[in-house]
């Protein structure tokens, strides 16, 4: 079924509505699509929070930063509608969200061998 016969069961204004927009290469998302997308990102926040009270030593991390990159991942996919541009664009937009987690976990990781050698210092008192 090709978009013009699905256009001329519509409303006029509708068909032309969608016409405009589909020469400027836009295009509506389903309502019940963008609600699932936002309980999805609801749900990983949730499980984010959690994630972030179980002890999991360096893994930690790793967990918040790969929820991290499914939420920055759906966000550009759907609400900036990446998901309906070239592949080419989505999958280099989710690669580079993938490798700045790997980068930051990388320089957090090694905190561990340079956090006991800095020395606190004193707070200022504050002078009365």
């Amino acid at each position: 079924m090709n978009h013009d016969s699905h256009a001329t069961s519509k409303d006029p204004a509708i068909a032309k509505a969608e016409a405009e927009l589909a020469e400027h290469g836009a295009h509506a998302v389903p309502l019940k699509l963008l609600v699932s997308v936002y309980g999805s990102l609801v749900i990983l926040t949730a499980i984010t929070v959690a994630a972030s009270r179980i002890d999991l030593g360096d893994g930690n991390i790793w967990v918040a930063l790969l929820i991290a990159v499914v939420k920055c991942s759906l966000v550009a996919l759907f609400f900036m509608h990446l998901r309906w541009d070239s592949l080419f664009n989505g999958m280099v937009l989710c690669a580079a969200f993938f490798f700045v987690a790997l980068f930051i976990g990388l320089a957090l990781l090694d905190t561990v061998y340079y956090q006991p050698i800095i020395k606190p210092t004193p707070l200022a008192m504050p002078s009365h």
